[in-house]
């Protein structure tokens, strides 16, 4: 075992008086704190909020305190073209109604998981990983399109935001304290040998308490709505009696099975060129597979500027917190200069960050427009979700080089890929565990 001595403490500190470079960033960071100390003006030149490519999509929503940035994203790419279409402004469709059947979904997946696992040890990590997030607000591509598919949307009106879909805490903790309940009660019929028919009889009275839980918290869905709005030539219309697939089929009508998701992901155990699931990950049972190609990033960045160029916003997935500057919403790799304030290489290759566990996907957006200097990608115009005070009234600047470092995943029409890459996203995927990065922005 190697001890630390007092003499070699002591050694450091004198280091550390001797260097009168230490001494200055110790005053500042004292003072100002590490990121404030360490921002590098620079980046405020390069990366202003002007683009060549810029599409109009209107003021940009708010998540609140909760983590459905992924559902935020999906919804905003669809809102998107609704207020092209119809000529409306500020308009949202409802994430609470979203909300609601994808945690009513997730507790269903989740009894799935559990009763697969039943056969191994409470301490097995299969099952601790179930046990540790039951489910919560994050998700996939795939999901919020296994909802859509599976029930529609409806616009905001319909089912406004309540306290527990703002904020998603309290909400959170106790439906995961209830399906934990359930998981004992499922692993415990199964350790008595009790008949499938048993189970399910037992897993249909469970889900009524999810969804009671859900009900109270988030208000009931709604079977049947009216649509009406006044469009920016303030002409009025109205729609009565709508469902939420009708909506959906004639005011959006988008072919979702048309869309895929792409990763960068640069590690030696996806090689580019194939397709990858993660095991566990999902919504809806018997829903849309989570399903990825991993492409060259600069194969990524191509196909998302093919898509912007084609006057559609594309749904992106990243670590929005590395190098990332929220109130001037400004994300580039030479935003915060902390080596230089510490002293000290933070550098790592994107493979490295994501296998030794410093980078994974954190949040989504929607890219929305790009800045070409002779036809190449200089920085790119991002709607986040975190509403108007952030950024430029709700919009960040993503260099082009943090694109390439910390951008995880784009989803982009299919028919934008060439017929190899598309021969490549239908083959069988391998399946990554469950605790795998690229599955992180759902976990």
């Amino acid at each position: 075992m190697s001890t630390i001595s007092n003499e070699q403490t002591q050694a450091y500190r004198a280091a550390f008086l001797q260097d009168p470079i230490h001494q200055a960033n110790q005053r500042s960071v004292w003072k100002n704190g590490i990121q404030n100390s360490a921002q590098n003006q620079e980046t405020f030149v390069t990366n202003t909020p002007q683009f060549s490519i810029d599409l109009n999509t209107g003021k940009v929503a708010n998540q609140k305190q909760s983590g459905r940035c992924w559902m935020f994203a999906a919804l905003n790419t669809m809102r998107h073209k609704m207020s092209s279409d119809l000529n409306l402004a500020n308009f949202e469709l409802s994430q609470n109604y979203t909300f609601f059947w994808d945690k009513y979904e997730k507790a269903n997946y989740f009894y799935e998981n559990i009763l697969a696992t039943a056969q191994q040890e409470r301490t097995s990590r299969e099952v601790s990983f179930l046990l540790q997030t039951p489910q919560q607000d994050g998700g996939q591509w795939d999901m919020i399109v296994s909802i859509f598919q599976k029930y529609g949307v409806v616009p905001k009106a319909a089912m406004p935001e309540t306290a527990s879909s703002e904020n998603s805490t309290e909400l959170n903790v106790y439906l995961n304290k209830l399906l934990r309940k359930h998981a004992i009660i499922l692993r415990q019929l199964v350790a008595e040998n009790a008949s499938d028919e048993t189970i399910k009889s037992k897993r249909t009275e469970l889900l009524q308490e999810v969804y009671d839980l859900l009900a109270t918290a988030l208000g009931l869905p709604p079977e049947t709505f009216n649509f009406e709005y006044r469009d920016e030539e303030n002409n009025f219309i109205q729609e009565l009696d709508l469902t939420p697939h009708t909506f959906y089929d004639k005011y959006i009508g988008i072919d979702l099975d048309n869309y895929v998701s792409v990763i960068n992901a640069p590690t030696d155990d996806k090689p580019f060129m194939h397709s990858y699931t993660v095991d566990m990950l999902g919504n809806v049972a018997g829903g849309k597979q989570v399903k990825y190609l991993n492409l060259d990033i600069a194969d990524l960045k191509e196909l998302a500027l093919k898509q912007l160029q084609s006057g559609e916003s594309v749904w992106f997935g990243s670590d929005v917190g590395q190098s990332s500057l929220r109130d001037k919403g400004i994300m580039a790799t030479d935003a915060l200069a902390v080596d230089d304030l510490f002293g000290v290489d933070f550098n790592m290759t994107k493979g490295e960050r994501l296998d030794y566990g410093e980078s994974l996907m954190t949040h989504a957006m929607v890219l929305t427009g790009v800045d070409l200097i002779n036809d190449v990608p200089t920085k790119w115009k991002v709607e986040n979700s975190w509403g108007e005070k952030v950024g430029t009234d709700g919009f960040f600047v993503m260099s082009d080089a943090w694109m390439d470092e910390y951008t995880y995943q784009v989803v982009v029409r299919k028919d934008l890929l060439s017929a190899e890459q598309q021969a490549a996203f239908d083959e069988e995927p391998t399946v990554l565990a469950p605790w795998d990065p690229m599955g992180a922005l759902a976990n």
